[in-house]
């Protein structure tokens, strides 16, 4: 019996936000936003398994990064639950070169996580602008930002 593509992607989101520390091939971090916590994570595409990427159409390529967050609201029990937002992401090269990352909700389950996909170049260093405003939030947007080098290999 095949795999599920969905399960192979969520496995694949948990174990990079599990292995956050492997060099030059994964960042995984968290934000706190006040009552909600976004945790998000860079990686080449190409590490991706064929039927994941092929399922969800994104290319495979040393020269395609995928983006992903997840954004949770903060529970009393550390139970936290995933929430539906608006995102919007806007990336900067060292260059100034800028690139909008067109985000996409997938919901499998009690996931809900957003995913883009955008090209990369070997050693490029990718400050993220990222804006966030939860469904279910009566605060204006929060936004945070983060920075990633990319190798290409």
């Amino acid at each position: 019996m095949a795999a599920n593509p969905r399960r192979l992607l969520i496995t694949l989101l948990l174990v990079v936000a599990a292995v956050g520390s492997l060099p030059h091939a994964v960042a995984q971090q968290a934000e706190d936003l006040g009552d909600y916590r976004v945790h998000y994570s860079a990686i080449n595409t190409s590490q991706l398994s064929p039927e994941v990427a092929r399922a969800f159409g994104i290319q495979r390529s040393t020269s395609r990064a995928l983006l992903n967050l997840a954004v949770l609201r903060k529970r009393d029990d550390a139970m936290n639950e995933p929430t539906r937002a608006r995102i919007q992401v806007e990336a900067v090269n060292i260059a100034g070169q800028r690139r909008d990352i067109e985000m996409r909700e997938v919901t499998e389950q009690d996931a809900i996580y957003y995913i883009g996909t955008f090209r990369i170049h070997n050693e490029e260093r990718v400050t993220f602008q990222i804006e966030v405003d939860p469904d279910d939030s009566s605060e204006p947007a929060s936004s945070f930002r983060f920075q990633q080098q990319f190798f290409v290999y």
